[in-house]
């Protein structure tokens, strides 16, 4: 009895090594799979969030099934609240240092050792057709156009490079000179703090230059009975929190001030709304109406204008005398 207890006992202690080398055989053989799976799964996440983040609702197509997830609501509190529920956790001096790293950049002033990331890929200098705009002291407002992504923009409200020669922003101060008989140095004023601000802001100066055609004949003191001002006629009392960016609505018609709110709310209109025009239709009040009176078919129409102005100098300027400078 003993020794069959004893062979019994020896039977199994040889078997428990052996089944634990196949646990060990089956987990090495299975662990790629295990791996695949998982790497499955955290791809599965991100794109439902990325999904349901980048849906708006109206062109969306099928990344739009991703709203059966979450409610739309819930997308517009990260869009609106988001940034500023994580800037809270943010020390006051980083955030301040930011600011001015920005400010350097926009402004042209003797910037820092080369970075990394952000700062740096914003680090390139503007020409301007009055280089001097470029010293006014004014804060950005780029840290909250920053917020709205580039991929909510319709293509057509992005910069088409046009403005980034001197020659084209001549041509350009020429023609609305002309237009609403200017005086020169305010034109070129004007439209050098609209190249500067559209490179801080992310949006297409030819666009901005445009709307102010058509709001203000480019006369900042222009005020309606709605109580739009400045060049870009924005809404005082109702942003009367940007302006506070800026010390108050006092200085609501300083054309540095005005087109830098006015091309952030733009550009935060295009975004929400899906498309250059809807921005350009919330932008002038038709949001919710069935027709703007033909505010963007002028708008879009002062824009081709401009683009095309800016075509025929670059046209021009690649000949000289007859000759063709390429060659």
């Amino acid at each position: 009895m003993i020794k069959c207890f004893s062979a019994n006992s020896s039977d199994l202690q040889q078997a428990q090594p052996a089944t634990a080398s196949g646990k060990a055989l089956l987990a090495h053989a299975l662990s790629p799979v295990y791996r695949v799976l998982n790497g499955l799964l955290i791809v599965s996440v991100f794109m439902i969030v990325g999904l349901w983040l980048s849906g708006n609702g109206t062109q969306a197509g099928a990344f739009d099934l991703a709203r059966v997830l979450v409610p739309d609501e819930a997308r517009q509190i990260v869009w609106q609240n988001g940034f500023g529920m994580l800037d809270q956790y943010q020390e006051e001096q980083p955030r301040v240092a930011a600011d001015k790293e920005i400010a350097t950049v926009i402004y042209g002033k003797p910037a820092p050792a080369p970075k990394t990331g952000l700062v740096s890929a914003q680090q390139q200098t503007v020409a301007l057709l009055m280089p001097s705009v470029a010293n006014a002291q004014v804060k950005p407002i780029s840290h909250l156009s920053d917020r709205i992504p580039v991929s909510k923009i319709d293509p057509q409200a992005l910069d088409s490079k046009l403005m980034v020669s001197v020659q084209n922003q001549r041509a350009v101060a020429d023609f609305f000179e002309k237009k609403y008989k200017l005086d020169r140095a305010k034109i070129e004023e004007y439209v050098s703090n609209t190249v500067l601000i559209a490179k801080e802001v992310n949006i297409d100066p030819v666009l901005l230059l445009a709307v102010i055609s058509v709001e203000s004949n480019f006369n900042p003191l222009t005020k309606s009975q709605a109580g739009a001002e400045g060049l870009m006629q924005v809404m005082t009392s109702i942003h009367k929190d940007k302006y506070a960016l800026y010390g108050g609505a006092t200085d609501a018609v300083k054309p540095e001030v005005n087109i830098r709110v006015g091309a952030y709310i733009l550009k935060y209109l295009i975004a929400t709304s899906g498309s250059l025009r809807n921005g350009l239709k919330f932008y002038v009040g038709a949001g919710n109406a069935d027709n703007d009176g033909g505010y963007t078919d002028k708008v879009m129409a002062e824009r081709n204008r401009i683009i095309g102005l800016c075509q025929t100098t670059s046209s021009n300027k690649l000949t000289m005398n007859g000759k063709d400078l390429r060659s």
